[in-house]
C-alpha cells in the first residue's frame, strides 16, 4: 500500500492542480468539486487543508508571484543596468504570456471567489505591508534594477521605488494588452510597441535617446539569441 501524503503534498498537489484548471478553463474552471477530482481526493481535501476556496486562489496568487521571481533570477546583471531593466521586462513577459489565466489571478485582474490582488501599495516602501512576500520579492527584482540605473546617472535621482512602479506599469499595461489579443498574433509587438515604449520611458525618466536606443538593441538581441522567437 502506498504511504498517505502528507498535508504539504496534498497542498501542493491542489495549487497545481488550481493552476491547471485555470490554464485550461480559466478561473470560473476554479471549484472545489474539479479541484479534487484533478487530485483524487474529495472536496474536503480542500477546506482540511486551506480552510476554502478563497485561501487557495491566495496561495495560487502566491505561486504565480513565486514562480514570476525565479524567472526574473535568471536574468543576469551587466555592465548596462538600462539594458538589465528591459531583459527583466521581456523575461517577465514570456512568464505571463505562457500562463495568463494565473497572472490574471495573481495581479487581481481575475478574482475567482472575491479574491484581492496579492500587491498593495508597491510604490513606498513604508506603505507596502499588505503586500504578500512573494509580490515584494517579485517587484524587488525591479527596484534594485531602477536602483542600479539611478546610481548610473542614466535616470534622474528619484525615489526607486516610484521609478520601479512607472516601469512595472508601462510593461505590464503591455502585456495585458498582448494577452488579451489586441497587438494580433506572434511576438511582432515587441519589436514595435514594447521596444519603443521601454525606450521612451528610459528617455522619461532621464537617458539619452542614443543610450537608450544601445541598450534597447543590446537587450532585444540578446534575448533573441536566447529565445529563439521574439520579433519573428
Amino acid at each position: 500500500m502506498a504511504p498517505k501524503p502528507s498535508a504539504a503534498e496534498v497542498k501542493a498537489k491542489l495549487i497545481e492542480a488550481a493552476i491547471r484548471l485555470l490554464s485550461d478553463g480559466g478561473p470560473e474552471a476554479l471549484q472545489a468539486r474539479k479541484l479534487a477530482a484533478e487530485i483524487g481526493a474529495s472536496t474536503m481535501a480542500v477546506y482540511t487543508h486551506f480552510g476554502g476556496m478563497g485561501a487557495l486562489v491566495d496561495e495560487v496568487a502566491r505561486e504565480g508571484f513565486r514562480r514570476l521571481s525565479a524567472n526574473l533570477g535568471e536574468v543576469e546583471e551587466t555592465d548596462d543596468p538600462v539594458a538589465d531593466i528591459l531583459t527583466l521586462a521581456l523575461a517577465y513577459r514570456r512568464t505571463v504570456v505562457d500562463n495568463p489565466q494565473l497572472y490574471a489571478v495573481a495581479f487581481g485582474q481575475s478574482q475567482p471567489s472575491g479574491q484581492k490582488a496579492a500587491l498593495g501599495d508597491m510604490t513606498k516602501e513604508e506603505t507596502r505591508q499588505n503586500a504578500s512576500e512573494e509580490g515584494i520579492e517579485a517587484f524587488g527584482f525591479l527596484v534594485r534594477a531602477a536602483k542600479r540605473v539611478i546610481d548610473t546617472g542614466r535616470f534622474r535621482p528619484a525615489p526607486e521605488f516610484a521609478v520601479a512602479a512607472q516601469l512595472w506599469s508601462a510593461v505590464h499595461g503591455y502585456i495585458t494588452l498582448e494577452v488579451a489579443g489586441h497587438f494580433g498574433d506572434g511576438d511582432n509587438g515587441v519589436d514595435h510597441i514594447l521596444i519603443p515604449l521601454a525606450t521612451a520611458l528610459g528617455v522619461g525618466l532621464g537617458d539619452t535617446y542614443e543610450a537608450a536606443t544601445r541598450s534597447a538593441r543590446i537587450s532585444i538581441e540578446a534575448w533573441r539569441a536566447k529565445e529563439g522567437n521574439i520579433g519573428t
